[in-house]
């Protein structure tokens, strides 16, 4: 199934992140996050790999995303990376995948992992998408933007002309970096379509559920923190269960707005949080129905 084919049908999209567990945690948590996920009413799940990328963390993508489509019935997307991959090893990527009927990728660049030079073959986002599109046009592209820029982009406007390039490349639908401040998404969507880019974009959501998560997430994607959101923390940060029901609650009321306000999708970094997924799953379901019904 081509994911992007269901904006045609569907007013807004709801969609899950997973990733498989890191080297010293068994196999076997992601598939127990997978058995308890099931019952979700998403349209699909896309699956990342670690940092790297290596060969083993491929394989192990292909083997999740396999396992959602067949024993789960749920549409993988499989997340592809590039800044430590030459050409010959996202053929047989690309091969692995079509084989096992995985026909939605993430195209990503990656992270720079410290410790592993990149391999120089493809330098952006854009041109993994150009040649999976030369290579194998069959496979449906989602890709990545940044409603607060990416962080090796001089300004926003910069790094939306970089985002046209990537739609050229061939990238059929956009699922956003997670943000906090909805207000950037809205004058980021606005930007975004005055260029004339019309592919649907869904928003990227992950509810901060510990202390120790603030620091980290924050430094890793630049997302600037809200005066409200910060007040949360601030209150609750001695109370774990009292910061994690805080937590949740603002990522809800944050998608209750974004699909007030007319969001094509919600794309939920989950963290593999059974509990925290299934929470906000159940506050919007209702209000998600609604809305596909009146389109």
């Amino acid at each position: 199934m081509n994911i992007t084919e269901l904006f045609n049908h569907k007013k807004i999209l709801f969609s899950l992140e997973i990733f498989p567990p890191k080297k010293d945690s068994s196999y076997q948590t992601i598939y127990n996050t997978l058995l308890k996920l099931r019952g979700l009413p998403v349209d699909f799940i896309s699956v990342t790999y670690g940092a790297g990328g290596s060969e083993a963390q491929r394989e192990k993508t292909v083997e999740i995303a396999s396992l959602i489509r067949t024993t789960y019935h749920i549409e993988p997307v499989a997340h592809v990376t590039c800044v430590n991959s030459n050409e010959e090893e996202i053929l047989e990527l690309l091969e692995k995948l079509e084989k096992n009927q995985i026909s939605n990728l993430m195209v990503l660049r990656g992270d720079i992992t410290p410790g592993i030079e990149p391999k120089n073959v493809f330098h952006h986002a854009s041109d993994l998408a150009a040649f999976i599109r030369k290579n194998a046009p069959s496979f449906n592209m989602v890709g990545a933007c940044y409603p607060e820029r990416h962080y090796q982009a001089e300004t926003l406007d910069q790094d939306i002309e970089n985002l046209k390039h990537k739609i050229d490349a061939g990238v059929d639908h956009l699922i956003t970096q997670l943000f906090f401040d909805n207000e950037r998404f809205y004058e980021f969507m606005e930007k975004v379509r005055k260029t004339g880019i019309s592919v649907p974009i869904e928003a990227g959501i992950m509810p901060i559920t510990a202390p120790s998560q603030i620091d980290r997430i924050v430094s890793m994607c630049g997302a600037s923190v809200p005066a409200k959101l910060a007040a949360l923390f601030e209150r609750y940060g001695n109370n774990p269960a009292a910061f994690r029901d805080a937590g949740i609650f603002y990522a809800t009321e944050q998608i209750m707005d974004l699909i007030a306000n007319d969001v094509q999708g919600i794309h939920l970094y989950s963290m593999n949080n059974v509990d925290t997924a299934t929470r906000i799953s159940d506050a919007i379901q209702n209000i998600l129905i609604a809305e596909n019904q009146t389109d």
